[in-house]
């Protein structure tokens, strides 16, 4: 996959070429979060969550191959670097396409693109970023079977993530074909896949709207699990159309008086013309 452009990319091969390389200015400089969490721009996930998701916490977001877990992930870096704050994603399968990070609204200037290949690597990338001082991190572990991708890690593993992740009060989003954090994670949503929305009918041609869909609240810490809530996920093409018309218009030219005069001249000249 070809680079992004305008984001920072790190491939971490090897991984110590990936510690050493420091933050960009830009995202040590990011503006903190606001007190409370950090929203999701999915109003159905925000409240399972409590609000969105816990500052110094993992959220794990389980789900299989077009159930919408990336692209919850995607609506949740769109929503941080759009209020101005920096984050990174730690692309274990490497699945992110630019254009779709672009629609989906995505600033990429604010985004820390790791690529490992390795998911004991992906880890120490997600804890890197955390180190930086990241206000959110995502991490997608790509398709099953993740023991493709090197061994399971053991649970302290993420306990150790969650403990990093805790002093700078970093976010950490984890997408995951099936459970994987174990006892750590503060929340854990399943993702389920819907049917296709679709817009049009008759003469007109039909048009993918979205991705319906439902979540399901499988643990909380504080709260009862089996909450389920029906979402629908918008096309990056209707993204596209809405941000299009969201865009100010140019003002139309007025029309000086000698332009006027001259335009009344004309008709006039053309109605005399129709009258003969």
């Amino acid at each position: 996959m070809s680079a992004m452009p305008g984001a920072t990319v790190l491939s971490l091969d090897p991984l110590a070429r990936a510690r050493r390389a420091p933050l960009a200015a830009s995202f040590l400089a990011s503006k903190r979060p606001s007190q409370g969490p950090l929203p999701t721009a999915i109003p159905e996930l925000d409240e399972l969550l409590g609000g969105g998701l816990p500052r110094g916490r993992l959220v794990e977001i389980i789900g299989s191959v077009s159930s919408g877990r990336f692209a919850l992930g995607l609506s949740t870096l769109s929503s941080a670097t759009h209020s101005g704050l920096s984050a990174a994603l730690v692309d274990l399968g490497d699945n992110l396409d630019p254009e779709s990070a672009r629609a989906f609204g995505v600033d990429l200037a604010r985004l820390l693109w790791l690529r490992p290949t390795r998911l004991r690597d992906a880890l120490a990338a997600a804890e890197m970023a955390i180190g930086g001082g990241l206000p959110l991190v995502v991490v997608d572990l790509a398709m099953p079977p993740l023991t493709s991708r090197g061994p399971r890690v053991p649970e302290t593993a993420w306990v150790r993530l969650v403990r990093a992740a805790a002093v700078p009060e970093t976010s950490v989003l984890v997408l995951s074909p099936y459970r994987v954090s174990g006892f750590a994670a503060e929340a854990v949503v399943r993702a389920e896949a819907g049917r296709a929305v679709w817009q049009g009918g008759g003469a007109s041609p039909r048009v993918l709207a979205g991705l319906s869909g439902q979540l399901v609240l499988e643990k909380r810490r504080g709260a009862a699990g089996g909450v389920t809530r029906s979402f629908v996920l918008v096309s990056e093409e209707r993204i596209a159309i809405e941000r299009a018309l969201e865009q100010p218009q140019p003002a139309q030219p007025q029309a000086s008086p000698a332009h006027a005069e001259t335009f009344g001249a004309l008709a006039e000249a053309a109605a005399v013309r129709r009258s003969a």
